[in-house]
């Protein structure tokens, strides 16, 4: 059993790493201070917004900001997205993600990202220099930071946190005895709190915590190499009917689960995050399909075969939520531009 196995399973070994936890969470909180006496005006425009976690691995923030920037467009606000750009290395920092950016530049996320809006993009570990390069440029109105809660360094006017609605907080232990970045209580201070999924069970954890509820849906299969659509749940099989599965994301399972509600009962393959994919990693007997997320596909993109398939997702946000995102972005806007006023 691996620790992530365990810190899901609560297993009782991990009480042994507690006092161990208990400094993690000390030192993350003496950085904390350390970083918010120096960072700037919460207040400044455009304002920044950001789509974080507690926990680590995949929640689903790439596919909520993704929905997030197209709830923004259709209500004539201008968003644009900082991300770290993991696994990247650019020529130049900030760096503009572009239709022809390619993953060892930009990361896999942020390719994936730029892929799918039509914003600005920028790649930058030091996100508050992508923040000024963005306030320069003056060209939107809000700011999307994809992941950065514990970047404290950063000025931020709203945060919104994903969970992952199957695995919840695991133990509630922060790491290394558990998977939290910070003590469940972080959650009482933010703006959000959206649950990717239904919440498999009950979490004394998350009492308490007003939260919201976001739903990935697949839209359809899209072949690598020809950019074929295919409506669901026609997957096109080849003759043996079999399908292999893989996955380097944060949460492979959740991803081999989703295929299988399909009806399919794939052989799966799971990677680690972020993993660099060669062509030999999908070469298995002739004859059988492979079918992969689209974070995944836009790192194997130039060496697919004609047999390799991508899921396509939505993210899904309540009528009622949508509505409440729109006030408060809009809020924060309109106090951002007063300050720029009156200075």
């Amino acid at each position: 059993m691996s620790i992530v196995d365990a810190w899901y399973r609560k297993s009782a070994w991990l009480w042994l790493l507690w006092p161990l936890s208990v400094l993690f969470t000390l030192l993350a909180r003496q950085r904390r201070s350390r970083l918010e006496k120096s960072r700037g005006n919460a207040a400044a425009a455009p304002p920044v917004i950001v789509v974080g976690n507690i926990t680590v691995g995949g929640t689903g923030k790439s596919p909520f900001v993704i929905a997030l920037v197209k709830l923004l467009q259709a209500n004539g606000i201008r968003p644009a997205i900082i991300t770290r750009g993991y696994g990247g290395n650019a020529p130049c920092y900030p760096f503009k993600v572009t239709e022809t950016s390619s993953v060892e530049e930009a990361g896999d996320e942020a390719v994936m990202i730029g892929r799918s809006v039509s914003c600005p993009v920028l790649v930058d570990a030091k996100r508050v220099r992508a923040v000024e390069k963005l306030r320069q440029e003056n060209s939107c109105d809000v700011i999307i930071s994809d992941d950065g809660l514990q970047h404290y360094a950063m000025a931020r006017a709203l945060e919104i946190v994903l969970i992952d609605g199957e695995r919840l907080l695991g133990n509630g232990l922060c790491l290394p005895a558990g998977p939290l970045r910070e003590p469940p209580s972080r959650l009482q201070e933010v703006d959000h709190v959206v649950v990717n999924g239904i919440e498999k069970d009950a979490d004394i954890t998350l009492a308490g915590i007003e939260r919201t509820s976001m739903q990935l849906r697949p839209t359809g299969w899209v072949n690598l190499r020809s950019g074929e659509q295919v409506a669901l749940p026609d997957l096109p099989l080849t003759s043996t009917g079999l399908v292999h599965a893989i996955a380097g994301i944060g949460n492979p399972q959740r991803f081999f689960r989703t295929v299988q509600s399909l009806g399919y009962a794939p052989l799966c393959h799971p990677f680690p995050d972020h993993y660099r994919f060669t062509a030999q990693d999908l070469r298995f007997a002739a004859g059988h399909t492979v079918v992969m997320t689209y974070k995944d596909a836009v790192k194997c993109k130039s060496f697919a075969e004609a047999d390799c398939w991508y899921l396509a997702i939505d993210a899904e946000l309540t009528e009622e939520f949508r509505q409440r995102l729109l006030t408060d972005i809009r809020e924060r806007i309109a106090t951002a531009k007063a300050n720029r006023r009156e200075i």
